[in-house]
Formats: structure tokens, sequence, C-alpha cells
């Protein structure tokens, strides 16, 4: 029989509180190793899917603002179309977040991954400024808003449905996997765009080799499709569903609002948290390749190789990463991370400014400290917010603060170092996010070991006490 736990006020009234927490005390049984290694491809590939396109329109940034912007924006007009998706990612939150809440993380996952795939593909067969004027800009950018819109779902759905299959002394080992498909994409889309270059001549890269990497997105978005169309949802999501009779007949809005009114704490923690994410992530992913050819010369295949080396790098850290967050917990590693960064931003870009060589160094030296934050997303985010409103908590804060800081970091490092010709300013803007980081993560409750069932914040319940003061030997078993 249930227990009943104590109750908490709650925007839609006690009968609805006193009803989310009769969950069973006993928890459900193991998931087999085989679903578990599923549930990590299909939400690794489906973020490997969204990263490639952001990987594939870094690496062709020359191309596209040939075929699309070769007017007076030049440069700028491609970073706008990269920052203009970011737009639309908080009202795709708004939108996926609460409904994957109330009807399943699987059917969104599904919806968002295809809508990603074919607005990538699209891109691949549009017609350039020269054919159809001012309306091939315009396209690409409506393409551009529909990426954003479903991306506003993909990532948060994503690190959720990761989070709720994983052990709970295990979510940073196989969260990081999650970030794993995020490297892998974007490392994927620059190395196809360099064997292109390597392949094909100029001219042919211009006229049509720059296609081919866009129209690669379907297959690997139906692949994703596929994965995560052989998957239940999680057992954390079914076990409250059951016992959320109520909760199917909330609207969106009513869903949006109770979220926000009894979570505001967690959504502001996480914001500030993201903003030193993500300048950090697009500053160094999507950025790093323009910036390296327009201030020390490279050329784009040298400045693409530096940013794959450094991606391959993180890659074959990042598994190690998340399963020392296991033993350490989940901020120290967030504390090094937004420590490192801060010290170490102006002395490696002054380096990354002295050559090729010193620029792979540069860039490898602050790509590994970026990596302690990169490898806990999964295991720390999804941690901060209870079951019936972790994938409107997550969606909602992290796309919000993306929208404003990390998806603008490339337009705005571009416009202040192409205006003021001050080569440093992409490490100092990274410095301010770290400090903004710093004050979020003071107020983080620390959620390794904890278990992410029922309807409570995870680390409230007494018992993820005991689990936290036996986390190196539960992390060990």
């Amino acid at each position: 029989m249930s227990t009943p736990k104590p109750e908490r006020e709650s925007a839609t009234g006690p009968a609805y509180t006193r009803e989310i927490h009769q969950l069973p005390d006993a928890a459900p049984p193991p998931v087999p190793p085989q679903v578990i290694r599923k549930a990590i491809a299909a939400s690794a590939v489906g973020n490997a899917t969204e990263w490639y396109d952001y990987g594939v329109y870094a690496a062709t940034a020359t191309y596209l603002t040939q075929a699309f912007f070769p007017g007076s924006l030049g440069a700028i007009g491609t970073m706008l179309g990269f920052a203009i998706s970011f737009v639309l990612r908080p009202l795709g939150g708004f939108v996926w977040g609460p409904l994957g809440d109330r009807v399943g993380r699987k059917h969104v996952l599904a919806i968002t991954i295809l809508l990603i795939a074919l607005a990538t593909s699209l891109i691949g067969v549009l017609p350039t400024h020269a054919v159809a004027g001012v309306w091939a800009p315009i396209m690409l950018i409506a393409l551009r808003v529909i990426q954003g819109f479903s991306t506003g779902g993909e990532y948060g759905g994503a690190a959720t449905f990761m989070a709720e299959y994983s052990p709970d002394t295990k979510r940073g080992r196989f969260g990081s996997f999650l970030e794993f498909g995020t490297l892998a994409g974007f490392a994927s889309g620059t190395a196809l765009v360099l064997l292109l270059n390597l392949a094909l001549d100029d001219d042919q890269m211009y006229s049509w080799g720059w296609r081919i990497p866009f129209l690669l997105a379907l297959p690997l978005g139906l692949v994703g499709l596929y994965l995560r169309s052989q998957l239940e949802d999680s057992p954390v999501f079914s076990e409250v569903e059951e016992h959320l009779s109520e909760e199917v007949s909330i609207s969106n809005t009513a869903k949006l609002k109770q979220t926000v009114v009894e979570y505001w704490q967690p959504i502001a923690i996480m914001f500030g948290m993201v903003v030193a994410l993500n300048v950090a992530n697009y500053t160094l992913l999507a950025f790093q390749p323009e910036y390296l050819k327009n201030t020390i010369g490279l050329s784009e295949d040298s400045g693409s190789i530096v940013v794959l080396i450094g991606q391959v790098a993180m890659m074959a850290l990042i598994p190690f990463f998340g399963r020392w967050s296991d033993r350490t917990g989940r901020k120290p590693m967030w504390w090094a991370s937004l420590i490192g960064l801060f010290a170490l931003s102006l002395p490696m870009y002054w380096l990354m400014g002295q050559g090729f060589g010193w620029a792979i160094v540069g860039f490898v030296v602050l790509g590994v400290l970026y990596i302690p934050q990169l490898a806990t997303i999964s295991a720390t985010f999804p941690a901060m917010f209870p079951t019936h409103v972790r994938y409107a908590g997550f969606a909602i804060s992290y796309n919000m603060s993306t929208a404003l800081f990390g998806g603008t970091a490339p337009l705005v490092n571009e416009a202040v170092v192409s205006t003021t010709g001050w080569n440093l300013f992409p490490a100092v803007y990274l410095m301010g996010a770290c400090l903004i980081g710093m004050v979020a993560l003071a107020f983080l409750r620390e959620t390794a070991g904890c278990s992410l069932r029922g309807t409570a914040i995870p680390g409230e319940d007494p018992h993820d006490a005991e689990n936290l003061a036996d986390l190196a030997g539960l992390a060990g078993r």
C-alpha cells in the first residue's frame, strides 16, 4: 500500500499535491543493462543529429556567406543566421517541455528529432542569393527557426530521458555519453566538411559541395528516430505517471505556470550555470573556426583541423570526467572548470594568436577545462527538478539562457572583434560568463547519488543525504 508523504504548497491545490505524493515506497525493478544501452544510444544519436547541424553550419560559414549573404552583411549575416535559431528555442521549451511531462518523453523526442533532421537537410537544397535574391537568406533563416523551435524540446528531453534511465550512482558515467554524442555530431560535421575541402576544389565547394553535409542529416535523424521508437518511457516517469490521474487534464499553460511559480529557484540557478556553459560551448565550438581564420590568418582547413583535434581530445576524456563526478560530486567538477576557464582564457587566447601549433595547444587546454561542465550536464540539470516537471523545468531554463547568451555568442564575438580589432574579446566575454556561473553554482544543491524518483526535488529526501555521505562507496560498486 502507498504511504502518503508530507504535503507541500502547490499551484494546483492540496488535492493535487496529495495525489502526486502517493507513490510506492518500493523502488521499481532495476533496468536491464541492454535497455540502458539502448536508451543511451537513442539519446546520444538524437543529440548528435542536433549538433551535427551546428558543426556543419560553423564549418561551412564561409560558403554560406557567399551563397546567402554576399552583400554588406557578410560573415555577420551568417552568424545572425546561426543566432536566429536560438530566438525560438525558449518557445520550443515552453511547448515541448510541459508536453513531455504530460504525454511522455518518448513521443516528444520522436517529433523533435524528425523536425531537426528535415530542417537541416532542406538547407542543402535551398536556392542561393544569386538565384532567389533576398528570398534565399529568408528561407535559410526560416529553416534555422524551425531547428531552434525543435531543439527547444530535443536537448532537455534527451538529457532527462537518459538521466531517468541511469542508475542513481552511475548517472554521471552514463549521462556523459549524451555529451559524447554532442561532440561526435559536431566533430562529424567538421570532419566531413574538411574531407570535402580536400576532395573538391574551391569552385566545386562554393557551387554545390557545401550542400552535401546538410543533406546527410536526414538519414542520421532517421537512425535516431528508429532507436527511440524501440524504447518505452523511463521507469521513473512511468511510475509517477500512474499516480497523476488529475495531471492528464492539465493544459500546457497550467503546467507551465505551475513549473515557473513553484520551481523558480532551480530555474534561476540553472539559468546562471547555463550562461557559463553555453558561452564557452558556442565560443569554442561554433565561433572558433571563423575566429582563427580572421585573427591569425589560418586557412579554412587549418582552422577546422584545430577545432577537430580539440573535439577528439574532448571526446576521449568526457566519459572519464562523467564517471569521476559520480565519486566526487557535480559541484567540485563545475568549480574546477569555471575557475580554470576564468584564469586561463586570456593566456590561451593570446597563445592561439601565435600560430597554428600554438592554436592547437590553446584550444585543447580550454576544451579540456570545459569538459567537467559538459560531461555532467545530464547528471546535474535533470536532478534539479522533480519528475512531474523535470522536462519542462530543464527546457525552460536551459533554452532561455541559451537563447540570450549561448547562441548569440558567435554573433557578439564576431561583431566586437570585427569592429574594434580586439582579438582577445572572446576570452573576456568567456570570463564574464564564468563569473555568472560561479554565482549560480554557489546556490546549487549537490545531487550525486540522489534518487530521481517521485515528485520531490532530488536531495530533499533524508535517504539522499545517506547516499551522499556514502557516495564514494556507492559509486565504486
